[in-house]
């Protein structure tokens, strides 16, 4: 596990920590490299940098594996101390305040932040190509994709009461 000590970034210069992360990441089967800045602003954190890759996914359409290029920008505060006594009201977020609590936890889990703004950056529908034909098209029946899971709804038989 990557972890940032909020320690090391007091102590820095400017109270800016420059890191590197290149590390293979099994849960998207891919290397991910990210340059991030933790930057201490008083009761927060701030992490900025981006984070690039390139992950094996599997079309929605067709079922094949395509690589998906990652670039995404990170843009993240972290509270040092606990919020909740803070506000401990109901309020409205406006845009920009969404701010991760560490509740007193004296260190970043970078590892955890990378995860999940790779999840939170990928496409909703996966899909190979603006082009893919999903399998229907194929000239060859061998090279046509058949998806097995839906065979099942084809031998249902409905009765109607009258």
């Amino acid at each position: 596990m990557q972890r940032i000590e909020i320690e090391d970034i007091e102590r820095e210069p400017g109270k800016i920590l420059e890191y590197e992360f290149n590390e293979f990441m099994p849960e998207f089967g891919a290397d991910i490299h990210a340059d991030l800045e933790f930057k201490s602003l008083g009761e927060f954190v701030e992490v900025t940098g981006e984070v690039t890759g390139k992950l094996r996914l599997t079309c929605d359409r067709c079922l094949n594996e395509f690589e998906y290029d990652l670039d995404i920008d990170i843009d993240e505060t972290f509270a040092k101390r606990a919020l909740q006594d803070e506000y401990s009201q109901e309020f409205e977020l406006k845009n920009g305040q969404f701010i991760t609590d560490l509740n007193g936890e004296k260190e970043i889990d970078v590892y955890d932040l990378l995860y999940q703004s790779v999840i939170l950056a990928l496409p909703n529908k996966k899909v190979c190509g603006i082009n893919c034909n999903e399998g229907m098209f194929a000239s060859d029946e061998n090279n046509q994709v058949h998806d097995n899971r839906m065979d099942i709804f084809k031998t249902i038989k409905i009765e109607r009461k009258e």
